[in-house]
């Protein structure tokens, strides 16, 4: 009964053994896509074209918009924007900290933000038009690309102090001054959005922190 007991355990042990051996064989093809050029360049490429139709997408709101809060209206252009900027720095061989803390923060928030929007107005409505269904692709694409390039960062915790200023900045902006994406159909739920959008603020902070800043975490580093 004996060996038998042990030779369950030691199966296990091994079919554990297998599944880690698995999981990291994955992720070094994973990060191998990752970090190849030709890939960064596509993404860049897919981002800037996010960034532009994201800025498109926001042009009948920003015309309505008081000048001094243009900068802080277009959410997720200016996240993909940042993150633009961070490829870019990829692709010459560098770090740029601060567009990296403002990029992983603001992908988070803003990719999981509309991802939720867009299923409250199915919910509330009861339908949901094509472009929702595109909104909630691409900006769940969206946080999944700052989470995903978190080793390739370098950011320090000031970096991210101030990515957490800026991300809490634009809450007061959005649910103060009424700044916040157009979504007709939940004006009803808006002081509920803004509270869930301050601790989503807060969750996207910590990601960021736990990805990058934490002393276990898993480093890498895009070659020239």
């Amino acid at each position: 009964m004996i060996y038998e007991v042990g030779g369950i355990i030691r199966q296990l042990f091994l079919k554990r053994i297998e599944y880690v051996e698995g999981v990291l064989k994955m992720l070094i093809r994973l990060y191998a896509i990752l970090a190849n050029r030709t890939f960064l360049w596509l993404l860049l490429l897919i981002n800037i074209f996010g960034t532009i139709y994201g800025y498109y997408w926001y042009l009948p709101q920003l015309i309505d918009t008081p000048p001094v809060f243009l900068p802080f209206v277009p959410d997720s252009p200016t996240a993909c924007l940042f993150f633009v900027f961070v490829l870019v720095g990829f692709l010459r061989g560098k770090n740029w900290p601060l567009m990296e803390a403002l990029a992983i923060v603001t992908l988070v928030k803003y990719g999981i933000w509309a991802v939720i929007m867009n299923l409250l107005i199915l919910i509330v409505t009861g339908e949901l038009h094509w472009t929702g269904y595109m909104l909630m692709g691409s900006h769940f694409a969206m946080a999944v690309q700052g989470v995903l390039y978190a080793p390739f960062y370098r950011f320090k915790l000031w970096h991210l102090a101030i990515a957490a200023i800026v991300a809490l900045h634009n809450e007061m902006i959005d649910y103060v001054f009424n700044m916040m994406p157009n979504y007709n159909q939940l004006n009803l739920y808006i002081n509920e959005i803004g509270y869930f959008t301050f601790w989503l603020s807060i969750v996207s902070i910590a990601i960021a922190y736990y990805c990058v800043l934490r002393k276990d975490r898993l480093l890498l580093k895009i070659s020239k």
